[in-house]
């Protein structure tokens, strides 16, 4: 296993050499290396690599949700929490509505599983979209507006809360018992929840800190484990607490930014050099898990269902920006930003098949909602990211570096 990780790690870093050069983002390399080398492919990569794929999935997923955390600060998040709450549900709304509707006209599904395939497509990948928004912040491109924070807020709410409704529909599909009015009370509640345990998580570690004052490599190291245990929290009290342990990971950073900025910004420092490591890992086990030749059963229809699911996103997004200081152009990037769709799609885009499986039931839906799935990724994740790159590059205006008394006011 170490040798199929080390192939990677090379075969990664030369693809984002190569793609950085022709002002592609190096993650589009990444993702063609796990899909290349992956078991549908060449299979290539170490089978023990594979199996444990989640949990490194997990943990760069972690790394990336607390440098936004780190990213957010309070200053910030008031001028544009109420617009980010918004973009959080409407769009995602929107475009779990219209798949929902369609579905049955362009797949043959019923209205539940057409419902079920929208709460899968309807996540936007923090993975793709979170990097690429951390990397305009630290070139203070949109700073003026707050654009990419508004972006990382949201998006961040939005998973949390598409991961809840699929659970609810998937569940009342395969005839589990589920009470819809808990799951549906439960998306605001896991997330409230989410912030006050990750709130109180960053205060103590502050405090820690502050006393013992470790490396800020080792505090690094004590706050990526922390968060995982926080999902193993959220694992275990799932049945009586909703809790999202994503949400808590990102406040804890929110929290040690606004306690001690100096040692907040030390790090997410550090986090920035382990993400290098951790984007190889995500985008290339993401990557391994597309399998092309399902991908390809979805055919045109898939391809023409996600892309109208886009567009009813993207009128969604334009809606919650109305009212705003968002010029034309800026509300073209909002609507980009949003297109990507990889890390959640991989990770319970076949969970559907495997509970009618288990269940007894008739497959074929389930095979039709993770070939679609499977197709938002090859679909979505390099061409989102191409669209990000490029859009914000000529619409976010960078800022002027702050001066000296700026930033003692800061």
């Amino acid at each position: 296993m170490a040798v199929s990780i080390a192939e990677v790690i090379i075969l990664c870093l030369v693809a984002d050499w190569a793609l950085s050069r022709l002002k592609i983002p190096g993650l589009i390399g990444m993702l063609f290396i796990g899909v290349l080398f992956g078991p549908y492919v060449l299979g290539y990569l170490d089978p023990d690599l594979l199996a444990i794929g989640p949990d490194l999935r997990l943990i760069a997923l972690i790394v990336i949700l607390l440098r936004a955390g780190f990213k957010l600060s309070r200053r910030e998040l008031h001028r544009v929490g109420g617009r980010a709450l918004l973009l959080a549900f409407i769009p995602a709304l929107g475009e779990a509505v219209a798949i929902t509707l369609l579905g049955p006209l362009f797949l043959g599904l019923s209205y539940l599983e057409a419902a079920i395939l929208g709460s899968i497509i309807s996540a936007v990948s923090p993975a793709v979209v979170v990097p690429m928004m951390i990397g305009f912040i630290n070139q203070r491109r949109g700073d003026a507006k707050s654009i990419p924070t508004m972006i990382l807020a949201a998006v961040s709410v939005e998973d949390v809360f598409m991961i809840v409704v699929f659970s609810m529909l998937v569940g009342f599909y395969v005839g589990q018992d589920v009470h819809i009015a808990w799951r549906i009370a439960g998306i605001p509640l896991s997330i409230i929840v989410g912030i006050l345990v990750g709130a109180a998580v960053g205060f103590v570690l502050y405090r820690l800190f502050e006393r013992v004052d470790p490396r800020a490599t080792k505090r690094v190291l004590v706050v990526i484990a922390l968060s995982v245990l926080l999902v193993r929290l959220e694992e275990l009290v799932e049945a009586w607490i909703p809790f999202s342990a994503l949400v808590a990971a990102m406040a804890i950073g929110f929290v040690i930014l606004e306690k001690r900025e100096h040692m907040a910004h030390e790090i997410s420092s550090k986090l920035g050099k382990i993400w290098v490591f951790a984007e190889i890992v995500l985008f290339a086990m993401v990557g391994a898990v597309v399998n092309v030749s399902v991908a390809w059963e979805a055919g045109f229809a898939g391809a023409g269902l996600i892309a109208l699911g886009l567009i009813a996103r993207g009128a969604g997004t334009q809606l919650c920006l109305l009212g705003s200081n968002l010029d034309l152009h800026e509300r073209l990037f909002v609507a980009t930003a949003y297109i990507p769709k990889a890390t959640v799609q991989a990770a319970i885009g076949a969970t559907p098949l495997l509970m009618m499986r288990a269940a007894g039931m008739d497959t074929g839906p389930g095979e039709v909602i993770l070939a679609v799935a499977v197709l938002s990724i090859v679909l979505t994740a390099p061409l989102g990211a191409l669209a990000i790159s490029s859009v914000g590059d000529r619409v976010l205006t960078p800022a002027p570096e702050p001066g000296p008394l700026e930033e003692q006011d800061a």
